[in-house]
């Protein structure tokens, strides 16, 4: 299946029924899955996700612009939130009233950006891509992401900071990931998502990160729900646990996933 963004670019998505059925029954939940940066939805650690998921609920899987088979180029998390909209609007034409997302890393931050921008009622302008009420979450979950932007404070993101700042980094970028990014720098910066956090409540929202993340320290997680309204949001702070869906383990999704579903 080909989506079509709102700034006309196409992005691959798939949809899977609740295990056991052929088509989800009226009131089943949907969640659309947001992978990180250079994933797709035909890597194995979003496949496994999309097993999990799917064992509660309908799930929408797509490639964010730039990677697998979709069109265009990596924005790395700002026009992203348009492609995020684009499998959330997907969800609800097929008769899925309530939609959660779950975003791992960069997938993460569009999550929670698209969370406030996107909001029940009307769309939230904030100067940025606001757009039709039928593309908002109603549970939002971030797993593994950053708070802030421009962060380099470790390794792992000093190398990705280069892959994307830098010719030769995009070149590696787009033949040895498989991922095709922008040249051009944020214009303007966008919100970022600690900023966008305060704006999801009431919906429930579930920060998620591990002790063993390499990319994004605890500081991350910890901002980002200290962000949050206490009465709608939760922290989990996961032992041994590394970075985004490559090293969520099956218990690990299934919490998430019941977490998830039994939200009102």
């Amino acid at each position: 299946m080909a989506l079509l963004t709102a700034d006309g670019v196409r992005v691959e998505a798939a949809y899977q029924p609740r295990a056991g059925s052929r088509t989800s029954p009226p009131g089943t939940p949907a969640v659309v899955l947001a992978h990180g940066f250079t994933g797709a939805l035909d890597r194995p650690g979003l496949r496994r996700a999309a097993q999990v998921f799917a064992q509660r609920a309908a799930v929408i899987t797509f490639s964010f612009r730039g990677h697998g088979g979709s069109g265009g180029r990596s924005s790395v998390g700002d026009r992203e939130v348009l492609d995020l909209a684009a499998a959330v609007r997907w969800a609800r034409s097929l008769g899925h009233e309530r939609v959660a997302t779950v975003g791992f890393s960069m997938g993460g931050s569009v999550a929670l950006r698209h969370a406030a921008l996107y909001g029940r009622e009307r769309p939230a302008g904030h100067g940025e891509h606001g757009g039709r009420t039928d593309a908002h979450s109603d549970t939002v979950v971030a797993v593994s992401a950053p708070a802030r932007w421009y962060y380099r404070g470790t390794a792992p993101m000093r190398r990705l900071h280069w892959a994307i700042s830098r010719p030769a980094g995009r070149l590696i970028a787009r033949y040895g990931l498989g991922t095709r990014v922008q040249a051009e720098d944020w214009d303007p910066v966008p919100l970022s998502p600690v900023e966008a956090v305060p704006m999801i409540a009431p919906r429930p929202l579930l920060i998620v990160h591990g002790d063993r993340d390499a990319y994004f320290p605890l500081d991350h997680p910890y901002s980002l729900a200290g962000a949050g309204d206490p009465r709608s949001t939760e922290l989990w702070i996961e032992r041994g646990f590394g970075h985004a869906e490559s090293a969520a383990r099956a218990e690990l999704l299934e919490r998430i996933a019941h977490w998830v579903c039994t939200r009102d």
